[in-house]
């Protein structure tokens, strides 16, 4: 039976969608910091850059973000975000529809005309009869209202083994088939992720081409639920560089059903696989490792390692300046922190202090 079941703390919901033991996607959802991905948008047209095939244009925020198309300077324009800031690059937009594209004459400035669906949302409509099994009434404010009915309430919606699971997501490394290991290494340009064989003599009777071929359809598995983008490039494990082109159509099979519409390109000249991912929403290592993913983590981790507030002190979190900021702006996390700990968290801005490092004091 397949069910979605969230997992939620202070500002940050877990989504796994389980087919009985198997975990076959994730997502992670911020109600108070959304990504953006699929938001209308009223923007003005700052510069046309033709070269690039599109224009620089201001938000309603101040922030900028690039358009797609032919425009003219100083114009307003109706656009939706098609690419959230990732990988060092702001959002990325196309008109939202033409010839509406061209904004009223009433219209005074940039704003934001309607939020984008969320995370759960877009996993709700792809798995439209699932339960949505929750084990906190205080995620139930969130959820959006078409939503609600299909809510189904647990004594615990993720346990230990299937967190332990959604964690293993958040690290480089994976654990495919056959003892086949997966290493993810994102850089600006591209992904790559190498897979290595280092037991192949326990394997008995099972082949190293065989090997591959049988850990790609989990490989597509873990790209779509780290929501890995843009251009990657798989390095085989253990195979000759003239047999690995063969192992090409194998991995386009396992990526057949991606939302996200992957294509595998080919064998490069040096026996890597290259596949290409459309962009969307954030990759799950760049949610994890911002300064407001460091922050909800350290929400979470207090509330597990700490009982309810009691004392008469006041409860502080020591962090650096980034990491304050972005919690600052989420009040959804920090009024969720204080439902949850009984007390109202005071921030502390430590200049000298790492994002990744932190301080609390109860």
């Amino acid at each position: 039976m397949t069910e979605c079941r969230i997992a939620w703390s202070p500002g940050e919901a877990w989504i796994a969608i389980c087919d009985g033991d198997l975990l076959i996607d994730f997502a992670l959802w911020r109600p108070g910091s959304p990504d953006g991905f699929g938001d209308r948008h009223l923007v003005r047209v700052r510069s046309c850059m033709p070269a690039l095939g599109g224009a620089f244009v201001t938000l309603g925020d101040g922030t900028d973000g690039f358009l797609t198309g032919t425009h003219q300077e100083g114009t307003l324009v109706r656009a939706r975000v098609t690419r959230s800031p990732q990988n060092g690059k702001g959002l990325r937009l196309k008109p939202a529809g033409d010839p509406h594209s061209i904004a009223d004459s009433g219209d005074s400035g940039p704003r934001l005309l309607a939020p984008g669906p969320s995370p759960l949302e877009e996993i709700a409509t792809r798995f439209p009869d699932v339960p949505l099994c929750h084990d906190n009434p205080a995620l139930i404010p969130h959820i959006p209202t078409p939503l609600r009915s299909r809510l189904k309430r647990v004594p615990r919606a993720i346990d230990d083994v299937l967190a332990a699971e959604c964690a293993e997501l958040m690290t480089p490394e994976a654990m495919l088939a056959h003892g086949i290991r997966a290493t993810f290494t994102p850089t600006p340009a591209l992904i790559a992720i190498d897979l290595d064989d280092p037991e192949p003599d326990r394997r008995g009777h099972v082949d190293t081409f065989t090997a591959n071929r049988d850990s790609f359809v989990p490989l597509a598995r873990e790209i779509r639920m780290r929501n890995l983008s843009g251009a990657l490039f798989v390095d085989p494990a253990g195979i000759p560089q003239r047999k690995r082109a063969a192992l090409v159509p194998f991995l386009g099979k396992a990526l057949a059903s991606d939302p996200m519409q992957a294509r595998i390109l080919g064998a490069t000249s040096l026996g890597l696989l290259e596949l290409v991912r459309t962009r969307g929403r954030p990759p799950l290592h760049e949610l994890v490792r911002s300064p407001i993913g460091i922050g909800l983590a350290a929400l979470r981790q207090i509330l597990n390692g700490h009982e309810r507030h009691r004392s008469g002190r006041t409860p502080r979190l020591a962090a650096s300046l980034a990491v304050c900021h972005a919690l600052e702006k989420d009040p959804c996390a920090l009024d969720a922190f204080a439902l949850a700990f009984g007390a109202r968290l005071m921030l502390d801005m430590e200049p000298g202090f790492p994002d990744r490092y932190w301080r609390f004091t109860p």
